[in-house]
This record gives C-alpha cells, structure tokens and sequence, in this order.
C-alpha cells in the first residue's frame, strides 16, 4: 500500500487580498501542505495574517534560510516577481508566483534560468486552467472535436475605480505592474486562449487610456491575432467598460463552438449533437462530452464540502498540482514557459500599438 510524502512546508510572501484566497486554498491541502509561515514589509499586516491563519512571521531573509521551508507562495507586486522569485530559487525553495509571472519578458527569462540551474519547480498561478469548464473544453480541443480550429474571439470587459489605481503607490505603473488592464487583469483569459490555440504568430493592436487617471498603463485594448496554426483571433479588454461583465472567450472550429463566460461552459454546440447552453446543464454534458475528463485529486474530492465550483477551488487545483510535480519531478502544468508565453504576448501587443505596425512573435 503506498503512503504519501510528509506535507511540504510553505512560507506565504506578500499578504495582500489575493494571500487570504490562497492561505484558503493550502489548509484545503492539510495532508499535503504545511503553510507554516508568512512574510510582508507591512508588520502590522504580516501579524494581522499570522494571527489568522496560525502562522508564524518571518522575514525574507529569514525564509530563505530556513532549510525546513520547502516552498514559497510569493504574492507581492508584478515588479518583484523576478527578483523576489529568482533569489527564492537559488536558496534551494520551489517557487510558486501570482500572475503575471514577471513585468518582462526578459524577467520571465531570468526566472526561468534560475529555475533550471535551481532544480527547483517553478509554477505560475493562473487557476482558471483548473476549472471544470476549461478542462473539459481543453480535452475536446485534444480530441478534435470541434474540428479545425478556424477562429477565437476574447473579451474582457471588466471594470475599475479610479480608487482601485489610486490605492497603491506602484498601482497602475509599467515598474511595478507591467502594464495594465492586459496584463493585470486580462492575462488569465490570454493563458487560457494560448492553452486551447497555440502560439501566436502575430499581432496588431491599439491600446489606450481612456477612462482613468493617473495611471502610466492602458484601460483598453483591441487587437487581431494571427494563430501559428492559421486560426484568427480578435481580443478586446478594458477596465473601463462599466460596470463590468463576465470575461467571455469563444473557440470555433469547422466542426463546432464552444463559449466560455464567467468561468462556465455558456455553449458547447457540435455538429451532430444538442446544442448546449448555459452553465446548470453544462457540468453533466461536458462530462458526457469529454469522457469524463477532469483534473482533480483524491486528497481534493475528499476536503471539499461543496459540490458546487467556487471561487478558491481551482487555486486549490494547482496547488494539488504543483505539489505533485514537485513530488515527481515533471513539470506543473503552467511552468515557466507557459507564463512566458502570456507576458510575451502582452508585450508584443503593447509594440504594435507604439509602433502601429503588426508584430511578429
């Protein structure tokens, strides 16, 4: 009979908003994960969170040479990121980072290297991959059964206060956020459409600030994209869209469609079968669809007292994932490639709107 490896021990770094829906998600874990401590430049905040959640403070520096801390959550702003993660990889830590996984690409290539030279497992958190929903329409892309894929269609049209930029000092700035609605906001959909599509082989976009000030980064954005494999897609998003909507992202194929809004299955139509319409009756036909196919763990069935998908359950997802990984020694599903991926195209669309020519990855 097999038994599981003792719980890894996981140091929390930057307690802001999304620390509280990630601490969330590893007690969710208790038979593979140890979050033990916590770590913020705010003493007050760090004390606050420890309190909480039953932790002990730490300093980073005291984090990364503590040899009983196996890996790090790092929840701090985007401009950290490569700092923050690089140096936590080289003290020997798996490391596991908020979206976007750097300001640059050129910071998510100093991550990635010092991942390889490490030996370490490097994850970048974008949960919406851990979906149901994502997964089944993934496992039908696998499958071919929408067909070729001829064409894509995102948009995000979401919404924010100009209180929401006036927050934070680095808010709203390229150093500390890289950019804005794109990559701040947009980018979980954008890994998604990369995840499904494949690499894109170009772009031409207009960007824009057109709704709210004091902000250095954009709060619009269209685009058209050319897919390696010949499929087109167009893109917009914004922060300024009020007062926001579900996040929507359609695949068509020459054999059927398939929608995703807010997280669900909205339509699922295939040559031959119902059409499917919103998310009460996707759960079971997607299921029936995709043979059952679904990412999931037994310590995850288990610890979960809801049946119903909510918010934390796909961070939960890969947080599961990420732990095996590093237990087997493979690559979690967004590695470091994959986070470069989505900041590389960001960057590519936020070229074509400076130079107002389209830009080839």
């Amino acid at each position: 009979m097999s038994t599981l490896p003792p719980p890894l021990n996981f140091a929390l770094v930057g307690c802001g908003a999304i620390a509280t829906t990630q601490a969330n998600a590893l007690r969710e874990l208790p038979a593979l994960v140890c979050l033990s401590h916590c770590v913020d430049e705010d003493p007050a905040k760090a004390a606050a969170f420890a309190a909480k959640y039953k932790l002990s403070v730490a300093s980073w520096v005291a984090v990364l040479a503590n040899p009983h801390i196996d890996a790090i959550a790092l929840c701090v702003p985007s401009g950290l990121h490569t700092c923050m993660g690089a140096e936590a990889l080289r003290a020997g830590k798996h490391v596991i980072i908020e979206k976007p996984m750097a300001a640059s690409v050129s910071g998510c290539d100093e991550l990635i290297a010092a991942q390889q030279a490490s030996g370490r497992q490097l994850a970048i958190i974008c949960q919406h991959r851990f979906d149901p929903a994502s997964q089944a329409i993934h496992a039908l892309l696998q499958k071919n059964a929408l067909g070729r894929l001829i064409a894509a269609e995102v948009r995000i049209a979401w919404f924010r206060t100009q209180e929401y930029y006036d927050s934070g000092a680095g808010r709203g700035t390229w150093a500390m956020d890289g950019g804005g609605c794109l990559m701040t906001q947009g980018i979980h959909t954008l890994d998604l459409l990369l995840w499904f599509c494949g690499p894109v082989r170009e772009v031409s976009a207009r960007v824009a600030t057109a709704a709210h000030q004091r902000i250095e980064v954009e709060d619009l954005v269209c685009a058209t994209l050319t897919f390696a494999n010949g499929a087109l897609g167009t893109l917009f998003a914004s922060t300024a869209t009020y007062p926001g909507f579900p996040a929507r992202l359609a695949l068509h194929g020459t054999e059927g469609t398939a929608v995703l809004e807010g997280d669900e299955l909205h339509v699922l139509a295939l040559k031959g079968q119902p059409v499917v319409k919103g998310p009460p009756a996707s759960a079971q036909s997607v299921q029936v669809a995709t043979g059952g196919t679904r990412l999931a763990t037994q310590e995850t069935a288990a610890s979960s007292t809801d049946s119903a998908w909510k918010w934390g359950d796909a961070h939960r997802e890969q947080f599961a994932d990420f732990i095996a990984a590093i237990h087997e020694n493979r690559p979690p599903l967004v590695d470091g490639d994959a986070g470069r991926a989505a900041v590389a195209l960001i960057q590519a669309i936020y070229q074509s709107s400076r130079s107002g020519l389209s830009v080839r990855l």
